[in-house]
């Protein structure tokens, strides 16, 4: 890519200025799972307590209707359930607004003036359109709403005029297109939009969790993943049944830590106080791997670590969403009152552009003077 400009956030020069926005969000095509907690949701979890940061976190309902619009119920059913994973991972309305997509009208109008702006050619180019296209097997029949989601979500990201998009790097060519929407449109009618940035998680291992299986990214479609939901013997199950080496079929065999996923998944989550709780035998990770390398620990050891350190994770996820689903008005209400706040701003920006294309005409007093004159 010509001009790279992913932003990592694990060093402080990456930080942004004072009162940047953040935005970003996420299919309610299912339950959200461990994949998305790394990625993204853990890192909006710290982002929303750095004063130099307005967060919005959004439900993206209409993207997902693109290659679900047969099936609409499916994305109702979701979204109570990805409105819920936001706030049991400890997502708080009072720092970061929830809003749901198809909730902000004014964003179906910034698309469709987004759409002059960007060629077929450019959108079928586009890598991870591409990737998703195979993965879902369209062939020639992808329906044109998939095909331009980017530019949908560049109309979400510019509405609010977000400066940074956390995500992982499968992320960066949507990003990258909505620089150039943002370039053109203001090379046309002026300075109005922002270029948005993206921001990895700090530990490279996050960018792309692998799901329990070691065959690809963790995926709702694959039936390899670890939901935030999920009850505590039903993650221990998933864990104790995740791939590793193959050729390690006995204790003392030596075995490979590389694509071994219980040690993809220690590398993503555990810390050193993980180790002195549960294996105080072990400085660190680093020891673990190497003892497993050369034979002599076994599988189901490296599991029972794994297993103590994500419980202890998702505890507290779970209490939380325990509260919240035994108060389902008071998330809606979160939900409404986030839209009512959203829509606020996206169509202050709206009107903006609308004024920079010249569509005012009722409210442009010189374009009136002009006609009146014009036809004296």
């Amino acid at each position: 890519m010509k001009n790279k400009t992913t932003v990592k956030d694990d060093s402080g020069s990456s930080k942004a200025p004072a009162k940047e926005i953040l935005l970003t969000g996420d299919r309610p095509t299912g339950q959200l799972h461990l994949g998305h907690y790394a990625g993204t949701l853990k890192k909006r979890v710290e982002l929303q307590d750095d004063v130099r940061y307005k967060q919005f976190v959004f439900i993206s309902d209409i993207q997902a209707l693109t290659d679900n619009a047969r099936d609409p119920d499916k994305i109702r059913q979701n979204l109570i359930e990805v409105a819920l994973d936001y706030l049991s991972v400890g997502l708080d309305p009072k720092k970061t607004v929830l809003f749901v997509q198809s909730q902000i009208p004014e964003l179906a109008e910034l698309t469709m003036y987004y759409m002059n702006l960007v060629t077929l050619g450019r959108l079928q180019r586009n890598p991870t359109v591409k990737s998703e296209m195979k993965d879902k097997g369209f062939g020639s029949n992808v329906p044109a709403g998939f095909l331009s989601y980017p530019v949908s979500q560049a109309a979400d990201i510019t509405a609010f005029k977000a400066k940074y998009v956390p995500g992982g790097e499968d992320q960066e060519p949507i990003i990258e297109q909505t620089r150039e929407i943002v370039r053109a449109f203001n090379a046309i009618y002026g300075d109005i939009l922002v270029e948005p940035y993206l921001i990895l998680p700090g530990n490279d291992v996050c960018n792309r969790l692998p799901g329990t299986d070691g065959k690809g990214k963790m995926s709702k479609s694959l039936g390899n993943a670890i939901y935030l939901a999920d009850p505590a013997n039903v993650v221990k199950e998933k864990i104790m049944n995740m791939y590793t080496d193959p050729n390690h079929l006995k204790v003392g065999d030596p075995g490979a830590v590389e694509g071994n996923i219980p040690f993809i998944y220690l590398r993503a989550f555990a810390k050193p106080e993980h180790l002195n709780k549960y294996l105080p035998e072990y400085k660190s990770l680093d020891e673990i791997e190497a003892h497993y390398r050369r034979g002599g620990l076994g599988d189901m050891k490296v599991k029972r670590l794994l297993n103590e350190i994500i419980q202890e994770e998702l505890a507290p996820i779970r209490e939380r969403r325990k509260y919240y689903e035994n108060n389902i008005g008071l998330v809606l209400q979160i939900l409404q009152d986030g839209c009512k706040e959203a829509r606020a701003i996206a169509s202050d920006t709206l009107q903006q552009v609308r004024q920079a294309i010249g569509i005012e005409y009722f409210q442009d007093e010189t374009l009136k003077k002009m006609y009146i004159e014009k036809y004296k």
